[in-house]
């Protein structure tokens, strides 16, 4: 009898050393794994070419667009930013691009403020384009790179007294509304496309990559993403808009294929929302809808179908492998300025928010 008891607790204690063992392997793996494939996800984005690019050229628009380079520290890095239209006094919009983008990706909206007599601000983030950065670390970097930068301009006496106006998009989106949080006077906030919580990205975009396993990485997605950002990993926008009465515009494109309309979106979070000056913009239309294409009118959208169907011909006939002369010869035929014609509807709306915001700060809230 003790003998058979013996037998038992020997396969039982075997049992337990094998899911022990199965959990630590298993554990071990996946830390090695999430580190791969989450440092895969951010990593430094550098100036695009622009003789192979649709995008704006800062150099054709530099005679009517003048701007002061400047710099200022994030971290241990050190980031580029621009400053726009200094002789404007109407108010500070300060500009947040996106993953994999840089300042420059954005020169449509800032030329469309400085045009509406705003001064702008942007930058390039961390690990983007002519910032320091060996990559661009992971979306709380966002964060803590827009803190670095309001802190910044707080410091300039040139722009004292001026309103801070916060525009963001998609990575930029998630942090302009996620910098609530903080310590910093704002007198708006339009966030579009944005993700409210870092972990709601990281599941979304892994489930596209890894299908339903990616929830079993959870645990170790989390203490990857603490140990790199701290307490700034938890953060998520919804709260950071409820603690504040600043006016806060949410915009989304309902077929976005980048940040789930009803999934990590801040515009899912709706029900949860309580901030008295929020407002939201959502945008339906077939082909405006997107992560990208909402910003492009629909003459944009129209010539970009056209240049798009020619490339493929052009891919075609070089069997997948285009030079780069041929490319560089196509991309130089190209309307840049009507590829980038701007969505002039989503941004006078844009435009009435931010003046309406102006009015709301000037009546002592904050």
């Amino acid at each position: 009898m003790k003998a058979q008891h013996r037998k038992v607790n020997g396969i039982w204690r075997v049992i337990v050393l094998g899911l022990v063992g199965f959990v630590l392997i298993f554990s071990v793996v996946s830390m090695i794994v999430v580190k791969f494939i989450y440092d895969g996800q951010f990593p430094r984005y550098e100036r695009p070419d622009e003789t192979v690019s649709a995008d704006l050229n800062y150099a054709d628009l530099e005679a009517g667009y003048p701007r002061r380079v400047v710099s200022f520290e994030s971290g241990h890095n050190s980031l580029q930013g621009y400053v726009y239209g200094e002789n404007h006094d109407q108010g500070l919009v300060v500009v947040v691009h996106g993953l994999g983008g840089g300042a420059d990706s954005y020169l449509p909206q800032i030329t469309y403020f400085v045009d509406q007599g705003w001064r702008v601000f942007a930058y390039d983030a961390t690990g983007s384009f002519d910032s320091e950065g060996k990559t661009t670390k992971g979306f709380p970097q966002a964060l803590l790179d827009l803190d670095a930068a309001l802190t910044y301009l707080g410091l300039q006496s040139e722009f004292t007294g001026l309103p801070v106006l916060l525009f963001g998009h998609s990575w930029g989106g998630y942090a302009v509304a996620n910098v609530l949080h903080l310590d910093h006077e704002i007198a708006g906030v339009v966030s579009v496309s944005g993700p409210s919580h870092p972990m709601d990205i990281v599941l979304e975009q892994g489930r596209r990559m890894m299908g339903g396993f990616i929830y079993t990485q959870y645990p170790f997605l989390w203490l990857y993403q603490t140990i790199l950002f701290g307490k700034a990993a938890a953060l998520n926008a919804v709260d950071a808009i409820n603690q504040s009465d600043v006016p806060v515009l949410i915009i989304h494109g309902t077929d976005d294929e980048s940040v789930a309309y009803d999934g990590s979106a801040i515009i899912a979070k709706m029900d949860a929302l309580t901030n008295p000056n929020l407002k939201t913009i959502s945008i339906s239309e077939p082909r405006s809808n997107g992560h990208n294409s909402l910003f492009r009118s629909a003459q944009a959208l129209d010539y970009i179908e056209e240049v798009n169907a020619q490339y493929r011909e052009l891919f075609d006939q070089y069997d997948q492998n285009i030079p780069y002369e041929v490319r560089q010869d196509f991309y130089s035929k190209l309307d840049r300025d009507l590829a980038q014609d701007i969505n002039a509807d989503l941004m006078a709306e844009i435009q009435a928010f931010l003046l309406d915001c102006l009015q709301h700060s000037q009546g002592n809230y904050h």
